[in-house]
Formats: structure tokens, sequence, C-alpha cells
């Protein structure tokens, strides 16, 4: 069994122990509504406010004849042409506008570029693939009338759907600049590797990434599905420069590895950078752990970077 206490990175025990006050004993035991409620908390607790000169304004997108609700974030002296599109986390089934709002504000200050946070439908009232619909629906309405390039970005679920994104939109008249994934669920080997050696892992388990699948599926078996699991895909060339950050200490680690070996042995650019003692979820922990702070800061980079056109790594 892993031992947490000896690989944790400084600082990251404190906030699993004031993550963890926010829910009680049986929390994943509870209804969706309640589970809703209580991420909802937890992420006030975190919400670390608006940098100064940020502005943001909620709106809707009109997209494939639906209204998908949006939050625009507008930097106090924009650095460039380029959007950021951002998908949050939350399993698929958690989150919206109000539970990244502060990443977003940050990323949209550091970077000095938009951002637009999309908000999809949830599992389990709408199951695959009505998230990746809205998020490929969300970059094509963007697409539609933003002039620049547009980067995604997304942790988690939302990394996810940056992949599903472009895996489905290339080819296409307008494709994104370059990705920047967080702490992807990307659909590796379960019986192997992260997913063995961090089953238990504080943060995120790999009994729960089987229940958040199931509740996106709807319980029905996907396969060869690049919008379900990008890591489903068998061809993976004509991808944008991608930037992985994961977390070492999380199931979900070895999927950036193996995402970017399947990009550059078809010819992409792609970088991995696996954040050392840090969980999944570690995005919260950037104001109290200076290796989570660390990594947010090497987040932004990939993000400034791609967004004017540069491949650093």
């Amino acid at each position: 069994m892993t031992d947490y206490s000896r690989l944790l990175a400084p600082g990251i025990e404190a906030f699993i122990a004031r993550t963890d006050a926010c829910f009680p004993p049986d929390a994943a035991a509870r209804g969706i509504a309640e589970q809703r409620e209580l991420y909802n908390a937890m992420c006030k607790v975190f919400h670390a406010g608006h940098p100064d000169g940020v502005t943001a304004t909620d709106g809707k997108l009109n997209a494939a004849g639906r209204a998908i609700q949006v939050r625009r974030y507008l930097p106090f002296s924009p650095a460039g042409e380029a959007l950021v599109v951002y998908y949050h986390g939350g399993g698929f089934i958690l989150g919206g506008l109000q539970s990244h709002d502060d990443v977003c504000a940050e990323i949209c200050s550091a970077a000095g570029l938009p951002v637009v946070s999309v908000d999809y439908r949830l599992a389990p009232e709408f199951t695959h693939p009505a998230q990746s619909d809205d998020a490929i629906d969300a970059f094509r309405a963007l697409a539609a009338s933003h002039k620049g390039p547009i980067i995604l970005c997304g942790d988690s679920a939302g990394g996810t759907l940056c992949a599903a994104v472009c895996h489905a939109v290339r080819g296409e008249e307008i494709t994104p600049a370059g990705q920047v994934l967080i702490y992807p669920s990307l659909g590796g080997d379960e019986s192997r590797g992260s997913y063995i050696t961090h089953a238990n892992a504080p943060g995120l388990t790999t009994a729960d990434m089987k229940v958040y699948a199931a509740l996106r599926s709807g319980g029905r078996k996907i396969m060869g599905d690049p919008a379900f699991k990008p890591l489903m895909d068998t061809d993976f060339s004509g991808l944008p420069p991608t930037v992985m950050v994961s977390a070492e200490c999380d199931p979900l680690n070895d999927d950036c590895r193996d995402y970017r070996d399947a990009l550059l042995s078809a010819g992409g650019k792609a970088h991995w950078i696996e954040e050392k003692g840090l969980i999944h979820g570690f995005l919260r922990a950037r104001h109290m752990a200076e290796p989570a702070r660390a990594a947010f800061s090497r987040i932004i980079e990939a993000v400034a970077a791609l967004g004017k056109g540069n491949w650093p790594y």
C-alpha cells in the first residue's frame, strides 16, 4: 500500500484535511443533488476571488440550436489575440460556472487572455454524448465569432472534454491552436500502472472513476468512442500541440504519459509534466501549498505560450 505520508508534497496533507472537512463520512452514498450541494459548498470554501482588473459576465451561446451557458472573463491588459475556452472538472456530474470561477479569473489575469468557461450538461440526467456534444458545439460557436487562435484548457473531466473536442473537429476549417489538459481522464488501462499503484489515492480513487464513468455512460459499455475516452481513438494524427499536467498521486497519472506517447508517435507535439507529490484536484491547493502554486504557474505558462503560437518544450 502506498505510504502517502511520505509521498505527498509539503502543504498537501493540510489541503486534504481542509477538503475532507467539507464532506460528511457518508458523502459518497448520498444522492446526486446532495453531493452537488456539498461540492459547491466546498468550492466556495476555497474560492479565492478575482484578481484586480478582471471582469466577468454571464451569457449564452447559441450552439447547434441549444443555449449553452457561459461565463466570459476579460483581462485588464490583453496580451494577445488568443481566446481560452475552459471546461470545468467534477466527474461529469458536479460543478459549473461557479465551481471553477476563481481558477478561470486567475488564468485570465496571469495569461492576459480572455477566457470563456462553458457550462455543459451533467450526468446522470444527461448521459454521454451530452457533455462532449456541448463542449464541441460550444467550441464551434466560439470559433465562428472569434478571429484569433483558440486554446482549450480544462481539469479532470474538463480535460477529457478538451481532448474530445480536438479529436472531433480535426479537419474542420477552424481547429484549436493548442490544448492544456490538467489531470485529465483519457481512458487508460485500468488494470495497470497508476490505476493500481494509486487506486486509493487521496482526492480521487480508481473506484470513484468507475462510478463517474458508469453515471456518464448510463451503464452502457461504450467502446471505440474517443469522445468518451480519447485514448480509444485509433488515429492520433492532426491533433493540436498538447501540454498535459498530471498529479503523481492520482490513478489518472499514467493517462497523460500514454496520450503524450500516442501524439508523439503520430508526429504531433505533446509535452507531459508530472507534478510530484500532488493529488487530483490540486488546483484548489494553489493558495495554500507552494508545489501546487508552482504547478499552476506552469499551467499558466503553457496557456500563454500556446496562445502566442510558441512551443517552448
